[in-house]
């Protein structure tokens, strides 16, 4: 299930929560982040290197397994007028990709993620090497702990 609003994802999650997974899809990696099971905090896990799907798709089944993930928040690229961009296409096919885990996932608009980690970082003299290294697991942080910070504001049921 691919929900675009965080009600309908959390309608799909087991009613006492679980940790979520982060990601940050690029065309080369993909930034994994992961929650505690009360959404405090999003913390950085991992960057993936991808390469084809099958291989990329059993890394993140081995890595939600290990850390008992329960659902999936996928960053959005959308662009900065809300619409989509050939990028934002490719990040949805991506998303539909992941049915076999069969988690409930949210697309979550990561408009600015990767800047404000990457000015973040800057600000904090982390050098471009060491930037490099780690902006994906961190933007994939930022998406999910916006997406944690609205879920949890959100009512359950039960």
């Amino acid at each position: 299930m691919i929900a675009g609003e965080a009600m309908t994802f959390l309608s799909a999650l087991p009613p006492d929560g679980g940790r979520l997974a982060g990601l940050d899809v690029g065309t080369r990696t993909i930034g994994v982040a992961t929650c505690d099971a009360s959404w405090a905090f999003a913390t950085p896990s991992e960057t993936i290197e991808r390469t084809k799907f099958s291989v990329d798709l059993a890394r993140l089944r081995s890595f939600i397994d290990r850390n008992r993930i329960v659902g999936i928040v996928v960053g959005l690229p959308l662009n900065m007028d809300g619409s989509d961009s050939p990028r934002t296409q490719s990040v949805r096919a991506f998303a539909r990709n992941l049915e076999p885990l069969a988690l409930p996932t949210l697309l979550w608009d990561e408009r600015w993620s990767t800047v404000a980690v990457e000015r973040a970082m800057i600000e904090a003299d982390v050098s471009r090497a060491k930037r490099s290294a780690a902006v994906d697991k961190l933007a994939a942080a930022h998406i999910l702990q916006g997406a944690i910070d609205a879920l949890v504001n959100l009512p359950r049921a039960g």
